[in-house]
């Protein structure tokens, strides 16, 4: 993509004091493609954004979307005496008043300010730092808690339900449009190991018991924005915040936290448990979400823990069978990398499973103590 072509053409668009000419590219996003923008004025800088609409097909009512949470957010906020503007995302609207801006060739593009003096982790070293991710995102979901299930559009449809999960694969499967799937059956012999225990969240009886509640459904630690005291400050990349289940969010956070190594480790051996970590966030969580979570939902984190490591291998083998069309990938093989690493995090989630979730139940409890 000539990035600068389009950059030039958009930035005048939004109302913004965005030197276009000093756009440099931002984050580590898989989907879609983010710039870095300074301010020729004073005040904060910017943060423009080209919106895979591939995959984000209904970008009004992704938007839409977002501006609902950001609003929320905010009001929540400023209710507790904090800083709308440095704990909250803000959407830059375009001259015509919409929150987004389709260029010449068709993409579709959105700025948020940029919050500065913060910093992000692609891998987590620190308990301080999974403890504070735990509470960003435990306080992100109890501050929308009260948001009714069915309010949010639905922007990528089935999103962590694994049983569309495995039925696109099967689909890739039978197409085999790269000619690869010959050579990953060992991948696709574990992918039938555990498909009938990752079904948990489709069964009737979780499904009358588990709540759906408004979930952020991409929790990487990236997506937690700490001050220069790693402290949490910011929830960011809110396009898929929609319906889902509290441990959809727990599962993601906790496969990005507690991995000793990054989510396309190569060398396998070096794919461990940092259990420090599990233990800090679990607590960072707790302390926020035990607010509002039932005991069924509780009872159902550890569920998610080893389904979004599992959900997250399927998609990446999905993908490769596909032949790279999805995600972005740097080498030939990328997302079969991506998924054997995310095989062997399920296989070391799954024999510690037992002492993990008894963790969470005590870290609950204490916290119920606490509160009763």
């Amino acid at each position: 993509m000539q990035s600068f072509k389009y950059i030039a053409e958009v930035v005048p668009h939004f109302k913004c004091t965005a030197d276009a000419g000093s756009y440099k590219p931002y984050g580590s996003g898989h989907i879609n493609d983010t710039f870095f923008l300074k301010n020729l004025a004073e005040g904060a800088d910017y943060l423009l954004q080209r919106i895979n609409h591939h995959i984000f097909t209904n970008v009004e009512k992704l938007t839409e979307n977002m501006q609902k949470v950001t609003e929320h957010l905010k009001l929540k906020v400023i209710s507790n005496g904090g800083d709308p503007m440095t704990e909250v995302m803000t959407l830059i609207p375009t001259n015509s008043g919409k929150y987004f801006y389709q260029d010449s060739d068709g993409n579709y593009w959105r700025m948020f300010f940029f919050l500065g003096n913060t910093k992000s982790y692609d891998l987590v070293k620190l308990p301080k730092q999974a403890y504070e991710g735990g509470k960003a995102f435990g306080k992100f979901q109890a501050m929308l808690s009260d948001i009714p299930a069915g309010e949010m559009f639905e922007v990528i449809p089935d999103f962590h339900n694994i049983q569309h999960r495995l039925r696109q694969l099967n689909d890739a499967i039978a197409k085999d449009a790269a000619g690869r799937v010959s050579s990953v059956k060992p991948e696709l012999d574990i992918v039938r190991k555990y498909a009938e225990p990752m079904q948990y969240f489709q069964q009737p009886d979780q499904v009358n018991a588990l709540p759906k509640r408004v979930i952020h459904n991409d929790t990487k630690f990236n997506n937690v924005l700490l001050n220069q005291n790693d402290e949490a400050q910011c929830v960011i990349d809110l396009e898929t915040v929609m319906d889902g289940y509290v441990a959809y969010d727990f599962g993601d956070a906790i496969r990005t936290i507690i991995n000793t190594s990054t989510e396309d480790e190569a060398d396998l051996s070096k794919i461990k448990l940092n259990m420090p970590l599990f233990d800090a966030y679990v607590q960072g969580y707790l302390q926020e979400a035990s607010k509002f979570l039932t005991d069924a939902e509780v009872r159902s984190l550890m569920k998610g823990a080893l389904l979004l490591p599992y959900m997250q291998a399927v998609r990446f083998l999905t993908d490769h069978i596909n032949g790279d069309v999805y995600f972005k990938t740097k080498f030939e093989g990328h997302n079969l990398q991506r998924a054997r690493a995310q095989f062997q995090l399920l296989k070391m989630l799954n024999a510690n499973a037992e002492a993990m979730n008894a963790t969470i139940l005590n870290e609950m409890a204490g916290y119920k103590t606490a509160h009763y």
